[in-house]
């Protein structure tokens, strides 16, 4: 009997790419394939990238450059390089790095099987044409049996590409337009993840509440739906979503922030600018006032809920009233923690055109909105000492005896482990807050 070949993958990015990293060695190991976490012991290597940061590109071909020796010496070694970077840079990777032998694109990864076999014949295929078929028809089912030695948590794509042509953002042209999974492939997902012991799904899309597949009857559900009957599922504890849109938040999701106890009061909800002025500028669609009135009818809703947020500072043309405008915003929503990134240009989008802040002026503009959420999110968690919390315990904790879970608000809680296993869904009173974690005890 002949060993198994083995896969070594490393995902960049978002939740989005972790998911589409599962699913690409599922399909590989119809192929025989099974994953290892070293890339000197793999047969294949996949590079699944990410092109939202800045200098993403050069940052796959320094790992690239890292695999040459690797390749040398184990010339049988294949080397994939998928996901946004592959979409973007297409032959131009082949072209730098004759060592890599294969290109996909995001919407084209149900293909590798076929892929590889053009590898083993000598061939370097670049596939990044967005396929007419939808990829979830062509991959495998999900394994069965319990998902041992992992977090009883998963991700779960419902939505891909994105219609919004934000100035800043290559989504639209990596991703493509936005496209919703039927319902009832969902649902039937879902509940292979929850029969494999997984007890949180967090729901994706590169605008997931743009969510719009179609429904056991025929007609086309909101996400607001689709989570309605996924709460339906026995065994399925928690329910998240990620990344929204604030023009796509409709009223029944708003309702079932209220009304449905398995969706967490949790919301990731990206502004990037308080100015509206630069939300033009940035083709945004919506206001700094609007952004905060819908604020107000998601906390009417869930008054609990905790914020955050995306922000984008140094974007062409900001001036230091708009700047003030951004922190303006956030001090009035209050955010647990947010995500800020100074402004890079992004080929092909049309704010890559315009001209550039100073990067003094966006550096001291970032430390500044970072010192502001950073005593925002420092606040919210101080808040929750003394307070009961529900923990999903996903892991050991750096400590011996330790475990670590999630709360509801998304907060890393650890405890003091007796008696407390993987996938135990606790009460705990937190009893100290530190800089990214709170600490606490089963209740």
């Amino acid at each position: 009997m002949t060993d198994a070949k083995k896969l070594f993958v490393k995902t960049y990015g978002c939740q989005m790419n972790v998911y589409d990293s599962e699913r690409m060695a599922e399909a590989l190991a119809a192929q025989g394939y099974e994953t290892t976490d070293r890339a000197d012991d793999a047969d294949m290597v996949l590079l699944n990238t990410c092109h939202i940061r800045e200098k993403a590109a050069e940052k796959v071909y320094s790992d690239l450059g890292r695999l040459r020796p690797l390749k040398t010496g184990k010339p049988d070694l294949k080397i994939a390089v998928a996901g946004c970077v592959a979409q973007a840079e297409g032959a131009e990777i082949t072209r730098r790095m004759p060592l890599v032998d294969l290109v996909v694109g995001p919407q084209a990864y149900h293909r590798l099987p076929d892929l590889m076999g053009r590898v083993a014949r000598g061939e370097r295929p670049v596939e990044t044409e967005f396929p007419a078929e939808d990829k979830f028809d062509h991959l495998p089912a999900r394994p069965g049996g319990t998902l041992a030695g992992r977090a009883p948590t998963a991700f779960l794509t419902v939505q891909e590409g994105c219609d919004k042509f934000c100035a800043f953002c290559v989504v639209p042209y990596t991703r493509g337009a936005e496209v919703s999974r039927p319902a009832t492939r969902i649902l039937d997902e879902a509940r292979g993840l929850v029969a494999r012991g997984v007890r949180e799904i967090t729901l994706l899309g590169q605008n997931v509440n743009a969510y719009h597949g179609q429904g056991p009857d025929g007609g086309d559900w909101s996400l607001g739906r689709l989570i309605r009957a996924l709460a339906r599922i026995d065994g399925l504890e928690r329910l998240r979503y990620t990344t929204s849109h604030p023009n796509d938040m409709d009223d029944y999701l708003i309702a079932a922030h209220g009304e449905e106890a398995k969706l967490m009061p949790y919301l990731h909800l990206p502004v990037q600018s308080g100015s509206d002025r630069i939300l033009k500028a940035m083709n945004r669609k919506h206001t700094a006032d609007s952004y905060l009135r819908l604020i107000e009818r998601i906390r009417a809703a869930r008054p609990d809920i905790l914020l955050t947020s995306d922000f984008i500072v140094g974007f062409p043309g900001e001036t230091d009233a708009d700047f003030e405008a951004t922190l303006a915003l956030v001090r009035a929503v209050g955010y647990g923690a947010s995500f800020s990134f100074k402004y890079s240009a992004r080929p092909g989008t049309p704010a890559a055109e315009r001209e550039d802040v100073p990067a003094e002026v966006a550096d001291a503009r970032l430390q500044a909105l970072q010192a502001l959420i950073t005593e925002q999110q420092r606040a919210v968690q101080e808040a929750m000492v003394g307070r009961e919390v529900s923990v999903l315990f996903e892991k050991p904790g750096r400590l011996p005896g330790q475990m670590v879970g999630k709360s509801e608000y998304l907060h890393a809680v650890h405890v003091p482990g007796e008696g407390v296993a993987v996938g135990d869904l606790r009460r705990v009173r937190i009893t100290e807050s530190g800089p990214n974690s709170l600490g606490g005890r089963l209740v």
